[in-house]
């Protein structure tokens, strides 16, 4: 085994790993010999990422549909991802969701949107997998949360609220669990570049009336470094969360954002 081959014959989860932050997370883990369930609502772009994976990589992937809002759904989705591939050693709770608000206008349903997507998303899946982990007296999750979570930000507070739940959740679990073998941390990035992104600047472009290189540099201005991050940055925060040399790292809530927060 080569040393960057840490995670073969691992199963992975990845839940919304079609697309942008979570393709790129599947990505890196697959590098690194992980087999890999993909879950997520859009079969097809979980098909399309599954098959790049298997013809750049010796990885078995397979893909699961699932609305992580829905226990029911979560349950049928887990207890399939493990008869091809075994117990799951690393979980990335990704799937997510943003929607903007001034809080005077927010209405309910989006509050309740927020919190199930990003919130009770994660409690849902993480109950799937971390008995069995820490029964085996191993394993690895790591919540993809947000810098949202570390502070807060204007018409965002029913997101902001969500991502503050997941690093308070993973805080927790990780104290529970830290003698099980298993380590629980929050990766939280700044704005990163993909389909959450781009809707982001599209937003800014209908609402300020911006040009869309203009809406790019405002979104940019809180990064010291005055860029955007790279989904695979986050993914390379992640893969190394999932390492050997990560053991001692639990309950953690990494900014990966520039210098955004400190």
């Amino acid at each position: 085994m080569k040393a960057e081959d840490y995670l073969r014959g691992r199963h992975a989860i990845v839940t919304g790993g079609g697309r942008g932050i979570g393709a790129a997370i599947a990505h890196e883990l697959a590098a690194r010999g992980a087999d890999l369930s993909l879950l997520g609502r859009d079969m097809d772009r979980l098909h399309e990422t599954a098959e790049v994976i298997r013809n750049r990589y010796d990885s078995k992937v397979e893909t699961h549909q699932v609305d992580v809002t829905s226990l029911t759904s979560v349950q049928n989705a887990f207890a399939e991802a493990v008869k091809p591939l075994g117990r799951v050693y690393v979980l990335v709770n990704n799937a997510g969701q943003a929607q903007a608000s001034a809080f005077p206008d927010m209405k309910p349903e989006l509050w309740k949107r927020m919190i199930d997507a990003n919130l009770t998303s994660v409690f849902y899946c993480t109950q799937q997998v971390l008995p069995s982990m820490a029964k085996a007296g191993e394993g690895r999750i790591v919540n993809i949360a947000s810098v949202a979570g570390l502070k807060g930000g204007k018409k965002i507070s029913a997101y902001s609220a969500a991502k503050h739940g997941v690093i308070g959740l993973t805080r927790s679990l990780a104290l529970e669990y830290a003698k099980s073998g298993v380590t629980i941390n929050a990766v939280c990035p700044g704005y990163t570049e993909s389909e959450m992104f781009d809707r982001a600047v599209a937003e800014l472009v209908k609402s300020v009336g911006k040009s869309a290189d203009e809406a790019r540099a405002m979104l940019a201005r809180p990064n010291p470094q005055a860029r955007i991050v790279k989904a695979d940055e986050v993914a390379d925060a992640v893969a190394w969360l999932c390492s050997p040399g990560a053991s001692a790292i639990t309950g953690q809530a990494i900014a990966v954002a520039g210098g955004e927060v400190m």
